[in-house]
């Protein structure tokens, strides 16, 4: 579409972008507020992109599921409605694409390093390469950051999960995990679960501290635990037709600004956690319980044969893969 307009000009039209050549645009869709380190890094994006392409390029960003909710997003990605989205890694099992849920394996990143490594190697680039069947492109690996139990009752070991209604991303990982510690786990959108907590639909969830914070959970959860036992990321994606429509200098400027983007979510994301961590026992509302050692190695132990059980379905090549990292960089492996 204007993609093409671009490439019929030439490069140098494109970066001139004369008063009469309409921008490309690039409709950026997300499901969190605009202060979290994923809208944040939106907003770095979006200021890169127009900067370098002198406003070739316009970025739309559609913040706090106000264009698309969880369920529809990629979908409307791969049909062209939104050209950008950076969904959870959780979503792409639906699409078939199951891998991407060893993502969601409890402990199996023991720390940002790791993690790092499984990103930018080549186990997360060929992640990335299983998407483009689909009609979607791998951009970057954006964080969140390492989740937290919240709920209307202390959790000092895993069996006080029992019997708890747990919010869950649609995630037969998550499904699994919670079961493992006998929670029931519920799927809601991440748009409902202020919500559903408030109403008692579901009894607690997980998530970093970053997004207990802005979505206002910790002003209906008396109860939070530091278990930091499993990773919250993203997927920056585009629709694949559209990008490999750009003019190549197009692209290559942009990839430019996803990656200085990348750099610049990844260290919000470290000290938005940390400044919302504070914040929440601030407040006063919730008591954060910070375990033992030996609390958390039962849960660690709990949790343990969830890597087993889903190795069928994330592949047993890549748990493997996985628990290697963990190993190269001095981590014990599950």
């Amino acid at each position: 579409m204007k993609a093409l307009l671009f490439g019929a000009f030439g490069c140098a039209l494109a970066f001139a972008s004369p008063a009469w050549a309409d921008p490309i645009i690039i409709k950026f869709s997300h499901v969190v507020t605009a202060d979290t380190p994923k809208g944040q890094g939106a907003e770095k994006f979006k200021q890169l992109a127009e900067e370098r392409t002198k406003g070739a390029v316009k970025v739309e960003i559609y913040p706090n599921s106000t264009l698309y909710k969880d369920k529809e997003e990629v979908e409307m990605l791969q049909l062209g409605a939104v050209q950008m989205l950076a969904p959870s890694t959780s979503k792409f099992g639906p699409l078939g694409v199951k891998e991407f849920e060893a993502f969601d394996l409890p402990y199996i990143f023991p720390n940002e390093q790791v993690l790092r490594r499984v990103q930018d190697g080549p186990i997360g680039q060929g992640l990335f390469k299983k998407l483009e069947g689909k009609g979607i492109k791998g951009l970057a690996y954006w964080d969140n950051g390492f989740k937290i139990m919240t709920s209307n009752r202390p959790m000092h070991l895993p069996e006080d999960m029992k019997g708890l209604k747990m919010r869950i991303q649609s995630s037969k990982v998550l499904e699994a995990q919670f079961k493992q510690i006998g929670a029931l786990p519920q799927v809601l959108a991440f748009s409902e679960l202020y919500q559903a907590l408030q109403t008692g639909v579901v009894d607690g969830q997980e998530n970093p501290p970053s997004n207990v914070l802005t979505q206002k959970i910790n002003e209906v959860q008396k109860h939070a635990t530091l278990t930091y036992h499993g990773y919250v990321g993203y997927a920056v994606i585009v629709n694949k037709p559209f990008w490999d429509g750009l003019p190549a200098d197009i692209r290559t400027t942009l990839e430019g600004c996803i990656k200085d983007a990348t750099d610049f979510e990844h260290s919000v994301a470290n000290s938005d956690n940390e400044k919302a961590l504070a914040t929440i026992r601030a407040t006063g509302k919730t008591e954060v319980y910070t375990p033992t050692e030996a609390e958390n190695a039962a849960w660690r132990k709990a949790l343990a044969p969830v890597q087993k059980e889903m190795a069928s379905r994330v592949g047993r090549d890549l748990v493997t893969a996985l628990n290697k990292e963990a190993e190269a960089a001095g981590a014990p492996a599950n």
